[in-house]
């Protein structure tokens, strides 16, 4: 069984979707701008997943005061749930504003 833990990889990149620069801190997962993200890993911050895919924002939870997107990968169709952080704020309205009303 793979190790679940989480392992801190400190990456900026470009966003494959929207294209905006990201700094991350190592606790990115996600662009703040549109909550998409590559699937790079198998377990948080190990980058051993080789597919590579971009993950779609499919859906959101409110769990207390924390946001949780749901991202599915457009090439292999791997789920992953993911914290959103306050500079995702506009993103996450946005996504909701998408969701309930998914014309």
């Amino acid at each position: 069984m793979a190790d679940k833990k989480f392992q801190r990889t400190i990456e900026n990149f470009i966003c494959g979707h929207c294209g905006a620069a990201v700094a991350g801190d190592g606790f990115t997962n996600h662009c703040p701008h549109c909550l998409h993200s590559k699937h790079v890993d198998v377990n948080p911050g190990d980058r051993a997943a080789t597919c590579g895919g971009l993950m779609l924002p499919i859906g959101l939870e409110q769990k207390g005061d924390t946001w949780i997107v749901t991202q599915r990968c457009r090439s292999c169709g791997h789920e992953f749930r993911c914290k959103t952080r306050p500079e995702d704020f506009d993103a996450v309205l946005k996504l909701a504003k998408r969701l309930a009303d998914p014309r």
